[in-house]
């Protein structure tokens, strides 16, 4: 007999566990088919860069990521002017082009603009005839010289900030930080007062 004031066993074991299992048994599977394809599309997109499109450096969105960078979605028309490059060539010749982007800073197009003239100086662009070369294709030496970039190319790389070390002054030990910012917040109280003061000093002078 059961003693004590105890639950009244009634334990629930029927739950099928298995049916409710995750399982990744296709992972190794999933990974070749990705590498086949990844192979087939560089095939396909010879002689482009296998990662795509040049994209731009922007700022990230907002106070909390706007130190960072990243690619952005394309350059903008007014960055494609600044770089000689038409913006319906642009997409022919591998670069991406955002006509909805604005440059709201002059160090972000400047930045942008060398990018872009970076990429165009190791272009090689390939004739649409081998037989008949246009202006603006690159010579037969180049042609034959020419590889396919595979993995990223032009990285974006956030640059780390520098700390400058410099020895510590008796000045720097003397002053007294605290008295000094209670110094200029009584200043900035004050300067309505004094400027009053001043003029009616000037008024009375002038009598």
């Amino acid at each position: 007999m059961v003693k004590h004031n105890n639950v009244v066993p009634n334990g629930h074991f029927k739950k099928h566990w298995q049916n409710y299992v995750k399982t990744w048994f296709n992972q190794p599977a999933r990974k070749k088919r990705r590498r086949i394809a990844r192979q087939k599309k560089a095939v396909k997109i010879f002689p482009r860069p296998t990662s795509g499109p040049l994209r731009p450096i922007v700022h990230g969105q907002t106070q909390k990521y706007n130190m960072k960078i990243r690619a952005g979605r394309g350059f903008s028309l007014e960055e494609l002017k600044a770089a000689g490059i038409p913006k319906k060539y642009a997409p022919t010749i591998g670069i991406a082009v955002d006509h909805r982007r604005k440059n709201r800073s002059l160090e972000g197009l400047q930045t942008n603009v060398q990018r872009l003239k970076t990429y165009k100086a190791k272009l090689v662009v390939f004739p649409r005839c081998a037989r008949k070369l246009k202006a603006g294709d690159s010579s037969q030496e180049e042609l034959a010289t020419a590889t396919q970039v595979q993995g990223a190319y032009m990285p974006i790389s956030q640059e780390k900030p520098s700390v400058e070390i410099i020895k510590v002054t008796d000045e720097m030990k003397n002053f007294k930080a605290y008295a000094k910012l209670r110094v200029e917040r009584m200043n900035k109280r004050l300067v309505g007062v004094r400027m009053k003061k001043a003029a009616e000093a000037e008024k009375d002078e002038k009598k």
